[in-house]
């Protein structure tokens, strides 16, 4: 092993038990990490984005100083304009024989990366990302060959896999492989009563200092710090999932997909961005779950539930985004070309829905993912959103976006830009499927019922519109059939009160931002 080497270490490798480190020698070896952001963005990112990401990585950087390495890190004030700028500049003062870094989860870094090394002559070596319990090349063998990869079957081999909710017969525990058929209650009139509140977190020093840093370096940055309480080192993150298996799992499953109002939380775990960041390991967290269940403290729906987002649509959504790495940012299957409205960034609009959701991401960058796709995307598919600035507002406000995961579940799942690669059809609605799964509608003003009309609700307006629309690319997908087939039932005046209605709320939306 050459005595200089640099070991790259980014913002979201956050991992102790990284296979790089596991190589690294701490006395040779030097690590070198910067705040500087990945490259250029469309939007400035949140504050608790923002805050989350650097207090994360002084604490890893603490940790390591600790355990013997040489650290050189660039806070944020002093540091270059992007990461790969950073990296030439390090082999430039250090002229290393190597430079080594696990694979990032971003295509357009890696390719920048690779060519400063380039650049400078230095050979690059990448290592995989083990953090992830599928490889790469794991998943493109079980996906050639397969005219749609599609998650349910991957997910079944996953748990195949690992030996995770089966019988000894290699039979799913339970009988069946997932229960979606009882995870998706709503809370009815009586709302979902007393729940558990997250375990709040005590603001370490180096929180605290980061807050100042925030508030000095980035004063573009959108939302507010008051309501910070994500976990930003390895101790905070279990004692988070400690949290969840102890006082939400039970409920989980049934209520995973409802909403209620000034309710952000409800029974969701918010251990997203701990396991993007490599702070919660994600084995460990399907692990526990499991044990829930066969401790009985638990049932399977839940816990079924819950494993299969981190087991199943987790390692499914990263292995989509790299086998099409180098095509997402030119997908716009439905050619949407509007510019996101205003209030996605001030959460200002007469949609309760759309408030509830949107004012959730400004104060605490988060929402969970009924919130993502069925309120807050599915809107931005309705309207014509350009799929691109859908997912670079989703990039810059939620603490656990990063593109392997938010590019695929933004421009595939959300707004079905990819054509049908995540999804085989569009996750379109009209405003009666938010009334069913939340009382947002009981405090609004507008009426999910109705598509015309000055009260008719926006999410209903632009559903029969965009089937409108996209009549004949719709039209050829059979899982549409049915929504297709209640278009074809509207009459031609109610189609043409319905495109007048659109029309005016797009124009209103686009020249001064409301509603109404």
């Amino acid at each position: 092993m050459s005595a200089s080497r640099l070991i790259l270490i980014l913002r979201d490798q956050l991992d102790r038990s990284a296979a790089l480190l596991n190589d690294a020698d701490p006395e040779n070896d030097r690590v070198i990490m910067t705040e500087a952001p990945y490259g250029q963005r469309r939007f400035p990112p949140h504050k608790s984005r923002l805050a989350l990401c650097l207090a994360a990585m002084r604490h890893f950087r603490d940790d390591l100083r600790a355990n013997g390495f040489s650290v050189h890190y660039e806070p944020a004030g002093d540091c270059a304009t992007d990461v790969s700028s950073f990296l030439h500049k390090q082999i430039e003062e250090h002229a290393p024989d190597q430079v080594a870094l696990t694979e990032p989860g971003n295509y357009a870094l890696l390719q920048d990366l690779q060519a400063a090394a380039d650049e400078a002559g230095v050979p690059l070596d990448v290592y995989p990302d083990t953090h992830f319990l599928c490889t790469k090349d794991d998943f493109d063998a079980w996906a050639d060959g397969r005219k749609s990869p599609t998650m349910e079957y991957f997910y079944r081999e996953q748990r195949r896999a690992y030996d995770v909710l089966l019988t000894e017969e290699d039979e799913p525990v339970g009988g069946d492989w997932n229960f979606d058929e009882e995870n998706r209650e709503s809370f009815g009139k009586d709302g979902p009563g007393l729940i558990p509140e997250p375990v709040r977190f005590s603001l370490t020093s180096i929180t605290e200092e980061v807050f100042d840093l925030v508030d000095e370096h980035f004063p573009e940055a959108y939302g507010a710090l008051d309501s910070f309480n994500w976990p930003v080192t390895p101790a905070q993150a279990e004692q988070a999932l400690d949290d969840f298996i102890e006082h939400r799992l039970p409920s989980f499953g049934a209520y995973q997909d409802a909403m209620w109002t000034d309710r952000p939380t409800l029974y969701h775990s918010r251990l997203s961005a701990a396991l993007n960041l490599r702070l919660l390991d994600p084995l460990d967290a399907v692990r526990r779950a499991e044990s829930a269940y066969h401790d009985g403290h638990a049932p399977i729906n839940a816990v079924e539930g819950f494993i299969r987002q981190i087991l199943g649509w987790r390692e499914f959504i990263r292995g989509i985004y790299w086998r099409h790495a180098a095509d997402w940012s030119e997908m716009n299957a439905l050619d949407a070309q509007a510019d996101l409205p205003d209030f996605y960034w001030t959460a200002d609009t007469e949609m309760t829905c759309m408030r509830q959701c949107l004012q959730q991401v400004v104060d605490e960058g988060h929402g969970h993912h009924i919130q993502r796709l069925m309120v807050t995307g599915l809107f931005g598919m309705l309207y014509g959103v350009d799929p691109q600035q859908m997912n670079d507002w989703h990039l810059a406000m939620y603490v656990d976006a990063w593109d392997w995961v938010s590019t695929p579940n933004m421009i595939g799942m959300s707004q079905y830009a990819d054509g049908g690669i995540v999804g085989t059809k569009p996750y379109a609605a009209s405003g009666k499927y938010i009334n069913r799964m939340s009382n947002y509608c009981t405090h609004c003003r507008y009426d999910p019922d109705q598509a015309t009309g000055d009260d008719a609700c926006p999410f209903t307006t632009f559903y029969w519109a965009f089937l409108d629309e996209n009549r004949d690319t719709l039209s050829d997908n059979y899982r549409m059939n049915f929504q297709m087939a209640n278009l074809r039932r509207k009459d031609d005046d109610t189609l043409a009160s319905i495109r007048e209605r659109a029309e005016a709320l797009r124009e209103r939306m686009s020249t001064d931002g409301t509603d109404s």
